[in-house]
């Protein structure tokens, strides 16, 4: 059975192989697979043929670099990149490509310091022939860095247009630093720049775009992964968010996009924390279960993020839902922390969902949540469903909306300092109440506290 990856799920090619799936049936081979009950992660349902593009084989002209091997004897090698890299090599210009399968334009490892500088480097062509080894340890992608080695770049165009290719790709304490740079991946089942294996990447003022997976990637063994100015965006259908974290990920002064998804993805005990972002979702899940939601918090089971919690912070900036819930909470418990961002709300004026969902095991998938709101102005409905809870812990804040308007369900906290304010836009019921009545406008509402 062939099994092919986009935007980080298993597609089958057959259709008796993808009702395996629905039905939570098939085997699993890769890690991110958000389209199905049980092991399979949020970054999924891209179409299966954005993973092969149509690409123009032609030569791309004359290739630079240190060593005195043509273009050509370099990508007869039996190594996994066309040119790869020694230590104090600094290259400056060029044009250089890879179009076998399984290998990378440019590769670094070991105990190895290179620098590319004003360089254009491309993928062409070449599938991977895993797309897990693709996933999880960067094989096929761009640029890749590993083994303790360091790689930077600056002022270089990349691209990635081979199937499985991922722009530029930092494992197993690999370090790469990247400044200045486009890159663009076009073929199926590849992000824009991703870590994993605990790798190490920072990003400086990068236009990077994916037509696949997550702009702004990590998959199995985490990592770091740090971004400061430039825009990101992801292009792909549903399950292709700007920012996919299976890691600690940070973005600050960055614009990231999702055109057809969510805005943010985080599995299991991982992070992104957002500094002064203009971030913005369109989530467009229509699997049966699904919930949508542009902040997504949630344990897929796949086996590429620990248990724990799941933690999503974000000071300044701002963020709008395109469309359903802004924050969604399943199968893990969860921390949103928000600080002075403006939430522009979809047309549901849905704020935050913690329920049960299209993972973990039924009864006991719901989601654990603790909300806090610091000079933060928050509005829309909030909904917990009867396995779940929610901790909302507002300083120096003020709530517009209801809980769980249509009566009990899960356990509900409610903590207002004397400097916040909740201002009912329906009755709401919660278990409890820590604060003073006064601070609470009931505009003719009712609020139930634990009956």
């Amino acid at each position: 059975m062939t099994v092919l990856t986009a935007c980080g799920s298993t597609v089958y090619e057959s259709a008796k192989d993808e009702n395996a799936i629905e039905s939570g049936t098939a085997e699993i081979s890769s890690s991110e697979t958000e389209d199905s009950v049980g092991a399979f992660s949020d970054e999924a349902s891209s179409d299966a043929s954005n993973s092969k593009k149509t690409k123009n084989s032609t030569s791309k002209g004359t290739k630079k670099s240190k060593s005195d091997k043509s273009s050509s004897d370099r990508e007869e090698s039996t190594g996994s990149a066309v040119y790869v890299l020694s230590n104090g090599d600094d290259i400056d210009g060029g044009m250089y490509e890879a179009t076998k399968e399984d290998m990378s334009v440019f590769e670094a490892s070991g105990d190895v310091n290179a620098t590319i500088t004003g360089s254009i480097i491309d993928k062409a062509d070449g599938d991977a022939t895993s797309a897990d080894d693709s996933s999880f340890k960067g094989v096929n992608a761009a640029v890749r860095a590993y083994g303790n080695s360091t790689i930077t770049l600056k002022d270089c165009t990349i691209t990635a247009e081979a199937g499985n290719a991922t722009g530029v790709f930092a494992y197993d304490n690999g370090t790469i630093y990247i400044s200045d740079s486009t890159v663009n991946v076009s073929g199926g089942g590849a992000g824009g720049i991703q870590v994993a294996g605990g790798g190490t990447l920072y990003a400086y003022n990068l236009n990077v775009t994916s037509s696949s997976k997550a702009a702004i990637r990590s998959d199995r063994g985490g990592g770091t992964l740090v971004v400061d100015g430039g825009t990101y965006t992801s292009e792909g259908s549903n399950g292709c968010p700007a920012i996919y974290s299976t890691a600690d990920i940070t973005v600050k002064n960055a614009e990231c996009t999702a055109l057809n998804s969510r805005a943010v993805i985080i599995e299991g005990k991982n992070s992104v924390s957002l500094d002064n972002c203009v971030l913005s979702g369109n989530d467009q899940s229509s699997k049966e279960g699904s919930v949508k939601g542009n902040v997504l918090l949630y344990q897929s089971a796949s086996g590429d993020a620990d248990d724990g919690t799941s933690e999503f912070t974000m000071n300044g900036g701002s963020i709008t839902s395109n469309s359903g819930a802004m924050f969604y909470c399943t199968d893990t418990s969860s921390i949103i922390n928000l600080t002075d961002a403006k939430l522009v709300l979809s047309k549901d004026n849905s704020l935050l969902i913690v329920s049960e969902g299209r993972w973990g095991s039924e009864g006991s998938n719901g989601g654990t949540c603790t909300l806090n709101a610091d000079n933060q102005e928050l509005s829309g409905s909030i909904t917990v469903d009867d396995i779940s809870s929610l901790s909302l812990n507002l300083t120096d804040s003020t709530y517009k909306g209801a809980i769980n308007e249509t009566g009990y369900a899960g356990e509900v906290n409610v903590t207002l300092d004397d400097n916040s304010k909740w201002i009912l836009t329906a009755d709401s019921y919660i278990t409890s109440f820590t604060g003073n009545e006064a601070n609470i406008e009931f505009n003719g509402y009712k609020l139930y506290i634990n009956d």
